[in-house]
């Protein structure tokens, strides 16, 4: 295929997903067309041209292949904005001085607002480990959900827009249920989000897991450690890693980091799930 041709139909696309308008937003529209051009041109480059001549090799060839394709999301990270509006959170993520974005805003009314295609790389995650995974940004969806994360009820438009969208995300890029996270999950350390969050009606609809019942006991010799690393959580710094399981599961306790015989039945329960997967 012509270069050019290639180069053209790339932008030819990338315009058909952006959907790309004018108004209020015309200013931020043109910044992300320009945004999306240069990384068009960086993947129609070819390594010789540009990568291969820095590798001090003796004998070094591009030769293109027909077999690939893009590069799909594996994860959803859920987060709240802990700010007063949708507005304001479009707001900030037009801003390039924040540095932060997320694929989809979901407002308290259920309306979803996309600001990133599904294909790119939002500035969500930040930094912190799932698994062994340092750069979800790379491999995740992000999704801010309109809640100030204190005092803001979760309304049954929101969770029910929310559930649809993850429903169409799910079908289409095939993610595991288990691949639905919070950003508390993946960085403790930093973010409570989404606080005081319905997960269990998220797992009755496929997305993520809860615990059972009833809930059979844990046994004497369950290693917390262990069970936290199997689910995902980053156990270096455990009692960080204690609140965010907490966080997401037993929220009414989220700032302890001891065990009653009931959390230990619920850590057994989840991480159980996830041994067997």
């Amino acid at each position: 295929m012509n270069r050019s041709f290639a180069f053209a139909s790339f932008l030819l696309l990338a315009s058909l997903l952006t959907g790309c308008g004018g108004g209020k937003h015309a200013a931020s529209e043109k910044t992300y067309e320009q945004k999306a051009k240069a990384f068009g041109e960086t993947i129609i480059a070819q390594p010789a041209e540009n990568q291969w001549d820095k590798i001090p090799v003796i004998d070094k060839e591009w030769i293109a292949s027909v077999n690939f394709g893009i590069r799909k999301p594996n994860y959803v990270m859920i987060h709240h904005t802990a700010q007063k509006s949708v507005d304001e959170t479009v707001r900030t993520f037009q801003l390039e001085r924040t540095q932060v974005s997320a694929h989809y805003v979901v407002g308290r009314n259920g309306k979803i607002v996309q600001m990133v295609n599904d294909y790119f790389r939002a500035h969500h995650a930040g930094a912190g480990i799932w698994g062994n995974d340092t750069d979800l940004n790379s491999s995740s969806i992000g999704i801010e959900l309109d809640n100030n994360g204190t005092t803001d009820p979760w309304t049954d438009a929101q969770i029910n827009a929310l559930i649809q969208l993850l429903t169409k995300l799910k079908t289409t890029y095939k993610i595991p249920q288990a691949n639905f996270i919070g950003h508390m999950d993946f960085a403790p350390t930093r973010k409570p989000d989404p606080a005081n969050f319905p997960w269990d009606r998220l797992a009755k609809a496929g997305f993520g897991f809860w615990y059972d019942m009833p809930l059979a006991p844990a046994p004497v010799d369950l290693d917390v450690r262990v069970a936290l690393r199997v689910i995902g959580y980053d156990i270096k710094n455990l009692d960080a890693a204690i609140k965010g399981f907490k966080r997401h599961y037993i929220p009414q306790n989220a700032n302890s980091t001891t065990w009653t015989d009931h959390e230990k039945a619920i850590l057994y329960n989840i991480y159980m799930k996830y041994l067997y997967l």
